[in-house]
């Protein structure tokens, strides 16, 4: 008896196992293969997401049980969201985050933590979308009038959201001239997870990601970035890193494992895009697809 609540003790201070999900590993270009930024940490049963790209609800609803996947949640589970910039492939999504999980069911606020900006894009949406809401609520429709209502937290360098289950930290990034532009710092019981967002090289991500478990980071094809107009190179050295560059930051940071995501392909595959970054980083590498698994 005294064995076996030991054995219990032990299996609960282990913690909740925490899942991560590439939901959209996509660009602003309509790759029909690959959805807009966008990942889903999962804490036992609580989803958390990271940028919220076109298709990011329907990829979301991909991995639950109801359409053929292994997660036993729903979409109506989604409450909270966090965004590392306003563009708009990191946003597209949100008119679906905030509209269709209430359609199915959804009673609780969505928690959205972004620049303020984002603020003022939830509610226009809100508005744009107020004779569909109405006729909902008001016909004849069973539907609640609360599940399409958020709650908005403003992220700025240094911000922390934090509860039993997780701890997200934010920090500017370097994402050209867009000043409000961010990475994130997830720890759970089990992981640290950084999320490089947009950028360029960045020490700040350098600094806060030693030790971490997983580094999910962009990058941009070398070959395809020599082909580009000096006008574009300007533009896309100031805002992404190259794979020289992120096989410098990875041997500075050493995850257990880095994810090549948001890729700049231009012409190039999986494979080539991989080995470009292997040849300066020898560590695990894995390349994002929609609905990957990454722990």
């Amino acid at each position: 008896m005294i064995r076996l609540f030991f054995l219990i003790f032990f299996i609960l201070s282990l913690g909740a196992e925490t899942k991560v999900f590439v939901l959209g590993s996509g660009t602003p270009n309509p790759d029909p293969d690959r959805g807009g930024s966008s990942y889903l940490i999962m804490v036992d049963k609580t989803p958390y997401l990271i940028d919220f790209g076109a298709g990011v609800v329907r990829n979301f609803a991909g991995l639950t049980k109801e359409w053929g996947g292994d997660l036993e949640v729903d979409t109506t589970s989604i409450e909270h969201a966090f965004l590392t910039h306003m563009h708009s492939d990191h946003t597209l999504g949100l008119s679906d985050l905030i509209i269709t999980p209430w359609i199915m069911g959804k009673t609780k606020s969505l928690k959205l933590h972004g620049p303020k900006e984002l603020d003022l894009m939830a509610k226009n949406i809100i508005n744009a979308y107020a004779f569909d809401i109405n006729y909902r609520i008001n016909g004849t429709q069973p539907q609640n009038s609360t599940g399409y209502k958020y709650d908005f937290f403003e992220i700025y360098d240094g911000y922390i959201y934090k509860n039993e289950e997780i701890k997200l930290e934010a920090f500017k990034n370097s994402h050209g001239e867009l000043e409000k532009s961010f990475g994130f710092v997830v720890t759970t019981d089990d992981l640290k997870i950084v999320f490089s967002g947009d950028t360029a090289p960045s020490m700040k991500l350098i600094e806060k990601s030693k030790g971490a478990d997983i580094l999910v980071h962009e990058v941009f094809s070398e070959t395809g970035f020599l082909k580009k107009t000096p006008d574009w190179q300007i533009y896309h050295a100031a805002h992404h890193t190259s794979p020289k560059q992120l096989g410098s930051i990875a041997n500075k940071i050493k995850p257990k494992k880095l994810v090549l995501s948001h890729i700049l392909y231009w012409g190039a595959t999986e494979s080539e895009i991989k080995l470009e970054v292997a040849k300066y980083y020898d560590g695990d590498i894995e390349v994002a697809t929609d609905l990957l698994r990454i722990h």
